[in-house]
């Protein structure tokens, strides 16, 4: 398993676990009236013209559906390799030039195979599925339901949302056409159709339990939790499988399960289509997906936070803060009001108000309506990239990647090495410093040759780096520990 958190579920505890082994379209128009992954309409497969009126929402016969879909739902191998960088320790030549380092003993790469599953969304060899299945891969292989194999590329990748696009060299290929998770209700049948425990081609069957589900399960700065909850039965190998309607329709990405054992126990979570086409259309038009950011910190209004702050309503996303220079700022939004709709569609909760403000890119403009003191007002907001603009970004990152925190170094350690500069690595957790071999109170000097005291320089540092033209985008980090030992580190950025 590659991503394991503590959920509590009805009193319970659980472990929600990716679906990895080791670790579409009802057509949705975009403004120019072209569907948002370059296909017309005609396009559809005749497939799902002979059954449009085969089987409708609510029905229990999920023949039609399965057969819609089983073809186009593919088994994705992984093989990962998983080795520590450790500067330059050794080498004479470096050490003549930059100082005595951290020595460390070399480790032999070492080989993870996994699997999971993929949704194949366009006849020419565009397939969705998890960002955690594949994850640091090195080699991926694509196997179809009639055992046809084929080497596939990542085209891009989006830990905030857990989607990822890959691509095969072929044509002429099923594929499942994309519904809207908008119109999906609570009671209503669904398939999951995927490869759990390296079994081909397996169909569950269930009901939507939940929508807009957040369950703390994604590791990135900006993630947008938004699941649908179904009890249709999911287990490892199903990540990015398909979860279709009883039109055969795709309106999620399987993800995650809710269990004490690593196998299903009752719960599963899919990754809704709305959000799934918005992040795979701008991945294959942009190479990034575009993030559209309004500036606000949020919180989920419960009973006591209405008692004390005497809000008149428990729906909604409570605003903690607004960020200076935001989108939000300039609209007029305040400390204090509670954000309840966004372009005339109802939130009731945070995850509903990411999910709808993550499906627009920055420039777009929305309306937004607030309460504030218990009146309701009607604001337009402007949305924006992460670096304040809203301009299209060529490059989509943050400090998550790298996959630590930071502090500034105190007065005391500055003394002590006589420096006045250097950021403080607090904690390492899973990302590029930790497979780098960093630990945690290494102090970052330098990054390629540029003195960072604090975060916003590291982001620089990786701004510049991104921006880069050359083939070769890597951090080279010069830094000591507290025992005073030189280390250095190249971070590559292209993986």
């Amino acid at each position: 398993m590659k991503s394991n958190k503590l959920l509590n579920l009805l009193g319970l505890s659980f472990l929600v676990i990716a679906l990895s082994a080791a670790t579409n379209f009802v057509i949705n128009k975009d403004r120019s009236g072209n569907d948002s992954f370059g296909f017309a309409e005609s396009q559809v497969p005749a497939s799902y013209a002979n059954f449009k009126n085969a089987a409708r929402a609510g029905d229990t016969d999920f023949t039609v559906a399965a057969e819609l879909t089983v073809n186009a739902v593919v088994h994705v191998k992984v093989k990962s390799q998983v080795m520590q960088s450790r500067g330059f320790g050794g080498d004479p030549f470096f050490e003549y030039f930059f100082g005595p380092q951290l020595r460390q003993q070399p480790q032999e790469p070492q080989l993870r195979e996994g699997a999971g599953s993929g949704v194949i969304i366009s006849s020419d060899g565009y397939i969705v599925t998890n960002n955690h299945v594949i994850d640091n891969s090195k080699e991926i292989e694509v196997v179809l339901n009639d055992k046809r194999t084929y080497t596939a590329e990542v085209v891009g990748a989006d830990p905030n949302t857990d989607i990822a696009l890959l691509k095969i060299d072929e044509k002429n290929l099923p594929i499942v056409i994309f519904g809207n998770s908008d119109s999906l209700k609570v009671g209503e049948w669904v398939l999951a159709v995927g490869n759990p425990f390296n079994l081909n081609s397996t169909v569950t069957a269930g009901i939507v339990s939940a929508k807009a589900r957040n369950i703390n399960i994604l590791n990135a700065a900006m993630r947008i939790e938004s699941f649908i909850q179904t009890d249709a039965a999911v287990n490892p190998g199903n990540s990015g499988g398909a979860l279709v309607n009883t039109r055969g329709e795709l309106i999620g990405i399987n993800t995650a399960i809710a269990s004490q054992t690593g196998s299903y126990a009752g719960y599963s979570f899919a990754v809704p289509s709305s959000i799934v086409q918005k992040v795979v259309s701008d991945i294959r038009q942009y190479g990034v997906v575009q993030r559209a950011v309004l500036g606000v910190s949020l919180r989920e209004i419960d009973v006591a936070l209405a008692k004390d702050k005497n809000l008149k309503t428990l729906n909604g996303a409570y605003v903690e803060s607004v960020s200076e220079g935001s989108a939000a700022e300039k609209a007029g939004v305040k400390k204090g009001d509670v954000i309840t709709n966004v372009n005339g569609v109802a939130v009731k909760s945070v995850a509903e108000l990411q999910e709808q403000v993550g499906r627009y890119r920055p420039g777009d403009k929305i309306t937004i309506e607030i309460d504030r003191d218990n009146k309701t007002q009607k604001l337009k907001a402007e949305l924006k990239n992460r670096q304040g603009g809203t301009e299209i970004v060529k490059y989509d990152f943050d400090l998550a990647v790298l996959g630590a925190t930071f502090k500034e170094l105190d007065n005391k350690t500055k003394e002590k090495f006589g420096i006045d500069y250097g950021v403080v690595v607090k904690t390492v957790s899973k990302g590029k410093l930790n497979e780098a071999g960093v630990k945690s109170g290494y102090i970052i000097l330098k990054i390629n040759n540029i003195k960072v005291a604090n975060e916003k320089d590291i982001e620089t540092a990786m701004k510049s780096v991104m921006d880069n033209t050359d083939q070769n985008k890597v951090l080279w980090i010069t830094g000591i520990y507290p025992d005073g030992k030189t280390a250095y580190f190249a971070i590559d950025m292209t993986n």
